[in-house]
């Protein structure tokens, strides 16, 4: 039976991952496996780094291994272990969002010193990196007319844009009216809509009580949320027009 010790390998970037260890056996041929990569899939936080450990089991004849990982269709990055264990060897692998998303691919291979025999094992894991979330804005939003009689209606409009290089309109948005009455603090939820294709957008509400109006877009997986400018309507029982 093996005789199985955990230890870790500490792994930076740079250089040929190379450690040493174990005995050499010429009666066999050396073997060597990818056992094991943790996390799987690997996502990768908006700052600092996350580990993955990638553990590979080998025959005792084994005595160097060597590791690299590479993302798909890209140029192997290799690392650099400190420490080794006899039989199983476990390497520290950092991953930060300045690394490419999708498949990867680690390759390990074990080689008999005194044989010079080699074998080896690959495994895939997928990276998962968030994409940065874009600002949003609201423009021009208005609470039409001003002074309205109670009862009548009152129209919003105004403009949602996300800024990627330029403000461009979001389509296809929804955006939520609040009210907040005179003498109140608190907000409530009037109505409802969805942006256009230039990301304008319009609604309505009946008048009651006059108070300020504003739009909330509460943002997705893409988009950070946003709110508008507030605009107040004042509301009377009789209106007169000149």
């Amino acid at each position: 039976m093996k005789k199985m010790t955990a230890a870790l390998a500490s792994a930076v970037v740079g250089g040929a991952l190379l450690v040493t260890g174990g005995a050499a056996n010429a009666a066999t041929d050396p073997s060597v496996e990818i056992v094991d990569i943790a996390p799987n899939p690997v996502v990768v936080p908006k700052t600092g780094e996350i580990v993955v450990k990638i553990t590979v089991e080998t025959s005792p004849d084994v005595d160097k291994v060597e590791v690299s990982v590479k993302p798909k269709d890209a140029q192997a990055r290799t690392l650099s272990a400190r420490n080794i264990t006899q039989d199983k060897w476990v390497f520290s692998v950092p991953f930060n969002a300045g690394d490419p998303a999708g498949k990867w691919l680690a390759t390990a291979v074990g080689t008999d010193n005194e044989t010079g025999k080699k074998d080896s094992d690959k495994a895939t894991f997928a990276l998962e990196v968030p994409k940065s979330k874009l600002d949003t804005r609201f423009k021009r939003f208005s609470a039409d007319p001003g002074t309205v009689k109670k009862g009548k209606k009152i129209y919003f409009s105004g403009r949602l844009q996300a800024h990627d290089d330029a403000w461009g309109g979001v389509e296809d948005a929804e955006v939520e009216i609040y009210y907040r009455a005179n003498g109140h603090s608190g907000w409530k939820y009037v109505t409802s809509t969805d942006t256009d294709e230039n990301g304008k957008f319009y609604a309505k509400t009946k008048a009651y009580r006059s108070g300020t109006f504003k739009a909330v877009f509460d943002g997705d997986d893409e988009l950070n949320g946003s709110a508008s400018n507030y605009d107040y309507v004042r509301v009377v029982r009789w209106y007169h027009h000149r």
